[in-house]
């Protein structure tokens, strides 16, 4: 939630069959967006994504046939099985809402929400991302296993697919857009900002291939407003800085070839940062 608030996009890595797909139909379902699952596979194109122009012959012009990413909530499911052309499809879209098409632009629906997919890079048939693709990125989780009690429970119910015809949404398109509205004008103090610019700076510090972008620091702008609004707070908190930094930062940090360091990047340079 804090991530769509922040009119960012979320990326879930995780094994197959941990429930990723399910669990964003049930985000989906619940916000009242309209939702669109997109396959991604090896031979998917460009074209497949977005749409393409039609000739129509009986009245000699060209009409344009939208793709499946004119929809309020993207699911662009295990995005790293389809080559990069096809990737870089989303790049636009997500940093900008629009498409552009023959030299035309089209505006998408507000709000747009991706949230993508990927199996880890170990598995056979993946591509990874291009660092580009994944600054677009406001947050990476992983979703994990269920704990023990869950996951009887998951055995002894009905089928979680089945489930999802009950649920009914609990907002609609307009108090999200005012829900965006409000996160955004959450008090952030320059003490606050000054821990996010030592974090930052630390970044390009370590022995990564390149620190945190200005991007990723107005991420986690964006994001602790979000969250300190989620949690009823009208100010964020040095907390709720420490709080999203693995999301936000670890997906674009990477450790060098030539460096032995390895671990949890985030955790690494929120030790290397004395907080307020």
């Amino acid at each position: 939630m804090a991530c769509f608030l922040s009119r960012g996009h979320l990326l879930i890595e995780d094994l197959p069959g941990n429930g990723k797909t399910t669990f964003s139909h049930t985000i989906a379902k619940c916000l009242g967006l309209d939702f669109k699952r997109l396959q991604f596979t090896a031979d998917l194109l460009p074209a497949d994504v977005m749409g393409v122009n039609v000739y129509d012959s009986g009245k000699n012009h060209f009409s344009f046939h939208p793709g499946p990413i004119f929809t309020q909530f993207l699911l662009a499911d295990e995005i790293n099985r389809s080559s990069p052309k096809t990737q870089s499809a989303l790049l636009e879209a997500m940093e900008e809402g629009q498409v552009t098409i023959d030299g035309h632009s089209h505006c998408l629906p507000k709000p747009f929400f991706v949230v993508a997919t990927q199996n880890p890079l170990r598995q056979i048939g993946t591509f990874p991302l291009p660092e580009s693709q994944l600054d677009r990125f406001l947050m990476r989780i992983e979703l994990g296993y269920p704990d023990h009690v869950s996951e009887r429970r998951l055995l002894q119910g009905h089928d979680r697919r089945l489930l999802l015809e009950d649920i009914r949404a609990l907002v609609d398109g307009n108090t999200l857009l005012a829900w965006q509205q409000q996160a955004s004008h959450v008090y952030m103090d320059a003490v606050v900002l000054d821990y996010i610019q030592n974090l930052v700076l630390a970044s390009r510090q370590q022995s990564f291939i390149c620190g945190l972008s200005p991007r990723a620091a107005l991420s986690l702008v964006h994001a602790a407003k979000a969250w300190a609004w989620l949690h009823g707070r009208d100010h964020v908190l040095p907390d709720d800085i420490q709080m999203l930094l693995p999301p936000v930062a670890n997906h674009r940090l990477h450790f060098s070839a030539v460096s032995s360091e390895q671990g949890d990047p985030a955790s690494r340079i929120l030790h290397a940062v004395e907080a307020p």
